[in-house]
């Protein structure tokens, strides 16, 4: 009887085939609109000063400090800057200026008087010639004045190396006048689920099941940076599902395939799969026990078993982390938590419960361990990690749990 492969084995197995994909990345360069998720491949510093000039920081009126010195003091307003206002501007000693928020300070202002702090009393025709505003408040010199560069500075670093951009991100950039940003290539993954019983719509006729596994490997393929390349579904027979692989390998840096990989009959991926030198084997785990792995033309294959949960606790503890590698973003460590309930495990397999997290650090089973249970696990947010050797967990005992 052949011994179940160690879940630390096949992981280290499957590192090593998808290393070549992560060794030496390619770039490429997005418009910024389009580099939303994407991972930066340099540093981008800033071609110019922020704010690229001295703006107000308020509604209000710009002033020497030294006029409003000492309040209530009037002074005459000899002009009005908008925000986008592009003429030169000169305050004139014993005067102020109204001005909007961001709109340029003018030469001989130091401070911004909020208009919260004044009151205006208009002229003739109720328009700014002759208008006079009564400072009710001194200000500092540089009060709710913004100088240039006060945000960064030209040649500063305003995205550093290896970051995932956010809105925030892309926000700075767009203000630094950056139009485009080079990021990592995405690595191309083909998702292909098998099975004679699956369809993707519709209404399923008696002993078929809608297609679970081809949108949850998708989706866990681009979350973990990468981009699905193909996406299709073969029925049982070799042939059909021959072709679709071999689309998938012209087309991918990586195929992953769910189902038909056990000892049983109609196994079409395991068919197909063996001959072109594929090993496929068992893993002391539950779920996810049958797994398989190739490479074909240069292309490496991870292949799951098709019951639902089998196939994501696959993805999270075979492919998560040499994914996301791959795209140049960080680990997701497992952590430790404190069960609230005892478990039973089997022996001699490592088993992943799903489980959900308390705000004090406990975690509890969420339903049983069957791999087919695809509700229960969507209410999951973490996996109990069970080691191999244990047979049973009383509550308060340390486990680690793996992030869903």
């Amino acid at each position: 009887m052949t011994t179940a492969r160690s879940v630390e084995e096949h992981a280290g197995i499957v590192a090593r085939m998808l290393e070549p994909l992560s060794d030496e990345p390619s770039v490429e360069t997005v418009p910024l609109a389009d580099a939303l998720g994407r991972v930066t491949a340099g540093e981008v510093r800033s071609e110019v000063d922020l704010p690229l000039f001295r703006n107000s920081q308020m509604d209000g009126y710009a002033v020497r400090a030294a006029d409003i010195h000492s309040v209530p003091v009037a002074l005459e307003v000899s002009g009005d800057i908008p925000a986008g206002h592009t003429s030169p501007v000169t305050l004139i000693a014993g005067t102020a200026l109204r001005i909007m928020t961001g709109a340029p300070v003018p030469t001989g202002a130091d401070a911004i008087v909020p208009v919260e702090d004044t009151e205006l009393v208009l002229g003739r025709d109720d328009d700014l010639e002759g208008a006079v505003v009564e400072i009710r408040r001194s200000r500092s010199a540089g009060e709710y004045v913004r100088e240039r560069g006060s945000d960064v500075r030209r040649g500063e670093v305003l995205v550093p190396e290896g970051t995932r951009l956010a809105p925030r991100h892309l926000a700075a950039l767009a203000a630094a006048g950056v139009e485009t940003v080079h990021v990592r290539a995405r690595l191309h993954v083909a998702v292909l689920t098998t099975g004679s019983e699956l369809v993707t719509s519709g209404s399923p006729a008696h002993g078929q099941v809608f297609d679970a596994n081809g949108i949850a490997l998708a989706s866990l393929v681009e979350e973990a940076g990468a981009v699905v390349s193909l996406r299709a579904s073969s029925d049982d027979d070799p042939g059909a599902f021959a072709r679709i692989l071999d689309d998938a390998i012209r087309s991918s840096d990586l195929v992953i395939t769910s189902g038909g990989i056990s000892k049983g009959a109609y196994e079409v991926v395991r068919e197909v799969l063996l001959p072109r030198g594929a090993d496929v084997t068992s893993v002391a785990m539950q779920p996810g026990g049958p797994q398989a792995t190739a490479v074909i033309d240069g292309v490496p294959v991870v292949a799951f078993p098709g019951n639902p949960v089998s196939t994501q606790v696959s993805f999270a503890v075979f492919l998560r982390g040499p994914l996301r590698a791959a795209a140049g973003l960080p680990p997701l460590p497992p952590q430790r938590a404190t069960l609230t309930e005892a478990v039973r495990s089997v022996p001699g397999r490592r088993q992943f419960l799903r489980g959900r997290l308390d705000e004090g650090g406990g975690v509890a089973p969420v339903a049983g361990p069957s791999s087919h249970l695809v509700a229960a696990m969507a209410k999951a947010d973490v996996l109990i990690d069970v080691p191999v050797e244990a047979e049973a967990l009383d509550a308060g005992s340390a486990v680690t749990v793996w992030t869903l």
